[in-house]
């Protein structure tokens, strides 16, 4: 369990503190408190209530402490060492400001704060706690200071050899500083493992073969663990009583927002209940029914699971046979080389199993399971079913686990990762990269889509100059890793915290601040190697003959035609009439040569003209194969026509008039409506992807991109069988 930590904040409130210095435009004092306010955020996000903030400050205008005022004048506690809530930060944001004065010693606060952090963290019969107590001072280092010490003293724009800070034309009484930057580095706490299955690891059935199998007592312990952003949780301003009607219910699932019982947050927020209402369609003669449904209790619903696009419901009945039933256990069923293991076969976060450290003889077991495996140069495949609770002997769902030996100085142990089952591997086969294969099975090594010697070699240059391997620089000056992985920090996890630490600290800012450097560093390569890449970088352009695509053009609602050198209008000299009629026999350019005339002003009553005859076109041409008359290519020919006439919609931007034409085609095909056997026509307009157009394909459409997902979808039942 972690130490109890109590801290107690030394602020300068002097006058000199309301200066700016160094060239930046906040105050000394602002600039300062950007420490304080970090490491308050710190100990309020760890929420652990046993912690303790305090805040002194000194050369304030008056004295307010336990000891003698007139040997420490000019000191006051702003807060108490005491726990701190979000509450308390209004305060402090008002209570630290410049004081009028610059009378004041920091020695003599640093002397109260002492006793104060010893009164604070001191048991009921005086004995001190167990607390890590913890004093900063933060001071600009323009007041009176003693000056035994502070060799070892830093503060505000102090000089910093190692961090290579040094201001020119300052007081003497400034010797040292500390940047404050370094709180932008996200603060790394390891967490204390935490035991997952603590049993015997066994090889064989020891409970029947006693003589033949053996087990070994063992804790499990977590190795790696992924660390998540902080989750959000879903508030409401506390209203007042009489209040509460109405105002909001809109933050609750189908019912109205309960307050009396609703866990409370500091300030005047309070947590969202949610209360959820199960309904059915009601029977059509059924007058107890509200808007035709019927509100029903949960425990008369049943478990539906997911096959395809249908539900399939389990009774809990049905549930408990086919439930397995297993017992908590730890055996090994296998072993396997390490040249035969895949390591993409890695799922899921790693664990540890060490020996039960007061078992000498499970300890002696363990460590020759260990040099054996590390002998022989294999791993053991375990299954593992861990106890549904402490001391429970009924087991949790199995898992298959693969245990590698780690040996080093100061542990033997087995680390473990997850492997996952038979269901849950999925082969999907690729054409090779380096050769091509015809469908007459012939193999081709030279190709236009296989890369040349030339494009080899001009890759292989090109990820040589870009190595980070060797491009940083150590407290030497010597080449060595440019991006190790202690340095590196997950943007999403940090960033987040920091944002809310920003905003907890700061409420009344607009924004909270651009991401910390040292997050963003390394999302994107080194400005120096890529000048230096950038001559490989061009030989590689030139290998792979790189052309820049033109970026795609929106349809305007009118196609440009290709103006002639000669400036004939060679349309008009071909194609003097505006086509009024579409024919069966040639519709694809009857219907493209009507639409070339969509440039007047009844474009939207010609484009509705031309759609609505393609349309029955392509009904005509589906129902002729539908009565038996040709069998042959309509269905083709039927996919090849909507083909065009949705590409053309898109074009001249009128979504809706394919949308409304596809609807009802669909409902008629499977409903058997335009002929038997009309399926398949369906799930060859899926394979072309001729569902409805979506917003995102024409801005146009008012149809969402999973409104056309779920229309290009077909149910269980309108699946084809081999008796239709």
């Amino acid at each position: 369990m972690a130490a109890k930590e109590a801290t107690v904040y030394i602020v300068d409130l002097g006058a000199s503190t309301a200066d700016c210095h160094s060239g930046r435009i906040e105050s000394d004092l602002d600039f300062g408190m950007r420490y304080v306010w970090e490491k308050i955020a710190i100990t309020l996000s760890n929420n652990r209530a046993s912690d303790r903030v305090g805040v002194i400050g000194f050369r304030t205008d008056q004295t307010a402490h336990q000891l003698d005022a007139e040997e420490y004048p000019n000191i006051s506690i702003i807060k108490p060492c005491e726990s701190i809530k979000m509450s308390h930060l209004k305060e402090l944001h008002r209570d630290i400001k410049p004081s009028e004065t610059n009378d004041g010693d920091a020695v003599s606060a640093i002397v109260v704060a002492i006793d104060h952090i010893q009164q604070a963290t001191a048991l009921k019969d005086g004995k001190p706690g167990k607390y890590k107590r913890t004093i900063v001072l933060l001071t600009d280092g323009q007041g009176h200071m003693d000056p035994d010490g502070l060799d070892e003293s830093g503060g505000i724009d102090f000089d910093d050899k190692e961090y290579g800070f040094k201001e020119e034309d300052k007081s003497e009484i400034k010797v040292f500083a500390e940047a404050i930057e370094y709180l932008s580095m996200p603060q790394v706490k390891p967490t204390r493992p935490y035991s997952c299955f603590q049993g015997k690891l066994s090889l064989g059935n020891w409970k029947e073969y006693e003589e033949t199998a053996l087990y070994i007592d063992v804790n499990r312990y977590f190795k790696t663990k992924q660390k998540k952003p902080e989750s959000a949780s879903t508030v409401v301003s506390r209203p007042t009583k009489g209040a509460m009607s109405g105002q909001s219910s809109s933050h609750t699932i189908g019912g109205d927002l309960e307050m009396d019982d609703a866990p409370a947050f500091n300030g005047d927020m309070a947590a969202v209940k949610n209360d959820r209402v199960y309904t059915v369609k009601a029977a059509e003669d059924d007058s107890t029914a509200e808007n035709g449904k019927l509100t029903v209790d949960r425990d008369e619903l049943a478990k539906g699971y997911a096959y395809g696009s249908s539900a399939v419901a389990i009774s809990e009945a049905e549930q408990n046979i086919v439930k397995l039933e297993t017992f908590a256990e730890f055996t090994i069923i296998g072993f396997i080389p390490w040249d035969k293991y895949e390591r993409y076969l890695n799922m899921g976060e790693s664990c540890i199993t060490v020996a039960d450290s007061t078992n000498d003889k499970a300890r002696l077991a363990l460590s020759s399971l260990i040099h054996s495996l590390h002998e022989l140069e294999s791993y053991a495949v375990a299954r593992l079913c861990r106890p549904v609770r402490k001391g429970s002997e009924e087991g949790k769902d199995p898992e298959i686990i693969l245990l590698a030996p780690i040996i080093d100085n100061e542990i033997e142990a087995l680390v473990d990762v997850p492997l996952p089952f038979a269901e849950d591997v999925r082969l999907y086969k690729f054409p090779p990269l380096d050769r091509v294969i015809t469908t007459s099975g012939a193999v081709v090594k030279t190709h236009r889509n296989l890369p040349n010697d030339d494009l080899v070699e001009a890759m292989s240059d090109y990820v040589d100059s870009m190595d980070l391997s060797k491009f940083g620089k150590n407290e030497y000056g010597k080449p060595t890793e440019y991006m190790p992985i202690e340095d590196t920090y997950s943007p999403v996890l940090h960033r987040i915290n920091q944002a809310v630490r920003r905003r907890a600290t700061h409420p009344e800012e607009t924004n909270v601040g651009d991401p910390a450097d040292v997050l963003i560093k390394y999302s994107h390569p080194p400005q120096d190697l890529v000048e230096k890449a950038a001559s490989a970088l061009d030989a590689l352009k030139q290998a792979a003959d790189v052309k820049q695509v033109p970026p795609k053009v929106k349809g305007k609602g009118k196609r440009e035609a290709i103006k002639p050198l000669s400036d004939l209008k060679i349309d008009l000299l071909l194609n003097s009439r505006r086509r009024e009629k579409i024919s069966p026999d040639n519709s694809i350019a009857e219907f493209r040569q009507m639409l070339d005339h969509a440039d007047g002003t009844d474009n939207a009553g010609l484009l509705r003209d031309a759609a609505k005859q393609m349309g029955d076109i392509i009904v005509e041409l589906i129902q002729r194969h539908a009565v038996g008359t040709s069998a042959g290519t309509t269905e083709e020919q039927a996919v090849e026509n909507m083909t065009v006439m949705r590409d053309a919609m898109i074009e001249y931007e009128e979504p809706e008039l394919y949308n409304k034409f596809i609807r009802p085609l669909k409902r008629d095909l499977l409903s058997g409506k335009m002929g038997e056997n009309r399926t398949r026509l369906w799930f060859k307009v899926k394979s072309a992807k001729l569902g409805l157009i979506d917003d995102g394909t024409s801005e146009k459409s008012p149809v969402s991109a999973e409104q056309a997902a779920e229309f290009l979808g077909s149910k269980a039942a309108e699946l084809p069988t081999r008796s239709k």
